[in-house]
């Protein structure tokens, strides 16, 4: 009968562990997704870059047909975005490549902002946000 709890306790442990480490995990990627506009930001500063000065900023999207390359692309034209397509037939998922350019200054909120503005939109059309880039 001792036996029997002492199992139980064990289990409920391994349980209890298995969840607290599928959080953790989690919380750390979302983190992640959160700070990398931070380290982009962090590099270009490192090289000089003035955040008080507008730079070109890049914003690239993957996106699984035309009519969603139409959404996305009305969308940031909308914002004052100037976009291109291309298509990317070695991508069966996301055969479309989107990519926007816009002259903006490059600071951490706002970075982030946009991010998350965009994974919207992707999502929203079914594609995927890509991320961001400045020369």
């Amino acid at each position: 009968m001792e036996y029997r709890w002492l199992f139980v306790f064990v289990v409920l442990a391994g349980i209890v562990m298995v969840l607290r480490a599928f959080y953790s995990a989690r919380k750390a990627r979302r983190e992640h997704q959160s700070d990398w506009d931070a380290k982009l930001v962090r590099q270009l500063r490192a090289r000089g870059f003035d955040p008080f000065q507008d730079h070109e900023v890049d914003f690239f999207f993957a996106l699984p047909d035309e009519q969603a390359c139409a959404a996305v692309n009305q969308q940031l034209e909308k914002d004052g975005f100037r976009v291109d397509v291309k298509a990317t037939p070695e991508n069966p998922e996301f055969p479309f490549s989107l990519h926007a350019t816009k002259t903006m200054r490059v600071q951490v909120d706002d970075m982030r902002e946009r991010s998350r503005r965009f994974g919207e939109l992707a999502a929203a059309n079914r594609g995927r946000y890509d991320g961001w880039s400045s020369t």
